[in-house]
């Protein structure tokens, strides 16, 4: 049976998708084993999705760079399809926050009060945060980095998606924005769609865990 931390995380989104690299299975087994300590298992509403792996970087920084861009705009583009309503995108190297049972009820609680059309659950924490959380707003101009734990509503994916696909149309360096990491795709996105009101938790519900990659 679920946790407290794992129901609130399936009542808060209707999908639930982690990136991964079929051939990674020794990341499936840990992402396995951090849902399993909320009392969560992979199937149906939480899955994998398989990652994007190119064979060149095709005007991206770098080819893992194209695979990550590409592995997000896929999940988003099913999720709008289909009609879901609150997208939740994992990446395989997320290991919960070692306090989840006390940090996820908190914010997710604190997240369902409010209208929110993105929501950070993990990211690199920058200067001019404040110090008590459970969620903050972050201004449309801020920078947020990386997409280990990242959640998208029915309003901001119908946004975000042909915004993606735009960026794929275009060529290295264009000032519209071409070819890019994906958090920094994001980060244009909440700029020149300030009304995709950003929160972010805190402190972080997860972090990137070591990898050899």
């Amino acid at each position: 049976m679920p946790t407290r931390a794992g129901q609130m995380l399936l009542d808060t989104f209707d999908r639930i998708r982690i990136i991964n690299l079929r051939h990674r299975q020794d990341r499936r087994r840990e992402m396995a084993a951090e849902l399993a300590r909320m009392g969560l298992a992979l199937g149906g509403q939480i899955d994998f999705h398989d990652a994007f792996r190119p064979q060149d970087a095709g005007g991206f920084p770098s080819i893992g760079a194209r695979g990550c861009f590409g592995s997000h705009l896929s999940i988003l583009q099913e999720a709008r399809a289909d009609g879901v309503q609150r997208l939740l995108i994992l990446e395989d190297d997320l290991d919960f926050a070692p306090d989840i049972e006390a940090l996820m009820p908190a914010a997710l609680e604190a997240l369902a009060a409010r209208p929110w059309s993105i929501f950070y659950g993990g990211y690199e924490p920058y200067a001019g945060q404040p110090e008590q959380g459970p969620i903050h707003e972050a201004a449309p101009e801020q920078r947020i980095r990386t997409t280990h734990f990242l959640a998208f509503s029915a309003q901001a994916m119908t946004v975000a998606v042909p915004y993606l696909e735009r960026i794929l149309t275009r060529a290295p360096g264009d000032p519209a924005g071409g070819p890019m990491h994906v958090d920094g795709a994001y980060s244009w996105l909440r700029r020149d769609h300030p009304e995709l009101s950003t929160w972010l938790a805190l402190p972080e519900l997860g972090h990137q865990r070591p990898s050899r990659t």
